[in-house]
């Protein structure tokens, strides 16, 4: 280690004693009052010193002013290097900037957003190939040209150069669009793979509706079956008290609306009276004298005043 290093970490004296001076230059950057107490100093290099002031602006909780003042080779005055505010290391920061691709999240495209797809996009790969290349047997295919320059033949008027472009029907974009398959990308092996992990996740066999579904969706008369290799795995939900209606879903998916989860409970039926034959019940066609609430026996008491 050489005695410059050393003594780059000693903080020089007169540096580290100009505290008023490193004040009244945060003061001027800053404000009267907003600069706080001296929090401590630090040595960046021979006879330079950083002198750091707690800062009390709203809104700056845990940053301070650095001051850098420094002194030549066998001077004794110090001079004002820079004034600069810093975060310190409880300081309050804004979070790390994130691209916008990067930043966007399902759900947060809104009726006019455009959302541009970049041109290498792992989850994409071309729909068909071949597009701009002749059939083997086509006038303007590279064997046909060679084989007309080396005959000096003319399949068509002109030079190979100047051929005609090949004819609509039968190419592969004509037939590519006949499939109704021209497209300029379709999904990769990438992107179907994600796709799919992000549906199982959502609507998949581990959610804890599917635990405690009765059925799973492979069975069920709601599941709309859906085109291309996905469709091995997923389907679209048609149930409308379904919590999945008109999702995509995993076939190991299930909720409470399968179709095939009950049947509906016919209403209980009473069972029949049972009449007992060999006993006959008395059916009186009057009442009885003491059935009532009032007695039909004058009451001498009430005889007495008169009352009935």
């Amino acid at each position: 280690m050489s005695a410059a290093t050393t003594r780059s970490r000693t903080p020089d004296r007169l540096c580290a004693e100009a505290v008023d001076l490193a004040r009244a230059a945060a003061e001027e950057a800053a404000a009267p009052g907003v600069v706080g107490e001296h929090s401590g100093l630090v040595s960046e290099g021979d006879r330079v010193v950083t002198h750091f002031f707690e800062c009390k602006e709203l809104g700056y909780r845990g940053w301070r002013w650095a001051v850098t003042v420094a002194r030549a080779s066998r001077a004794k005055i110090v001079t004002l290097d820079e004034v600069v505010l810093l975060p310190g290391p409880d300081a309050l920061l804004a979070p790390e900037w994130v691209p916008w691709s990067e930043r966007l999240r399902p759900g947060d495209m809104g009726p006019g957003d455009l959302l541009p797809t970049d041109a290498e996009d792992l989850r994409l790969e071309p729909g068909y190939s071949g597009e701009d290349e002749p059939p083997p047997a086509s006038p303007v295919s590279e064997e046909m040209a060679e084989l007309v320059e080396a005959e000096d033949a003319e399949v068509t008027g002109g030079a190979p150069a100047n051929l005609p472009v090949v004819p609509t029907r039968g190419t592969i974009a004509s037939v590519a669009e006949e499939l109704g398959m021209r497209r300029a990308r379709v999904l990769s092996r990438y992107g179907l793979h994600i796709a799919a992990d992000r549906w199982e996740e959502a609507y998949g066999a581990k959610t804890p509706m599917a635990q405690a579904a009765p059925a799973a969706c492979v069975s069920c008369g709601f599941l709309q079956p859906i085109g291309g290799s996905l469709g091995q795995a997923f389907g679209v939900c048609a149930n409308e008290f379904s919590p999945a209606d008109g999702r995509v879903v995993s076939l190991a998916y299930g909720c409470g609306g399968h179709s095939e989860a009950a049947v509906m409970p016919k209403p209980p039926v009473p069972p029949p009276p049972v009449i007992d034959e060999t006993r006959v019940d008395p059916f009186p066609l009057r009442p009885s004298a003491d059935s009532g609430s009032v007695s039909l026996l004058p009451d001498e008491d009430t005889a007495e005043l008169g009352h009935s």
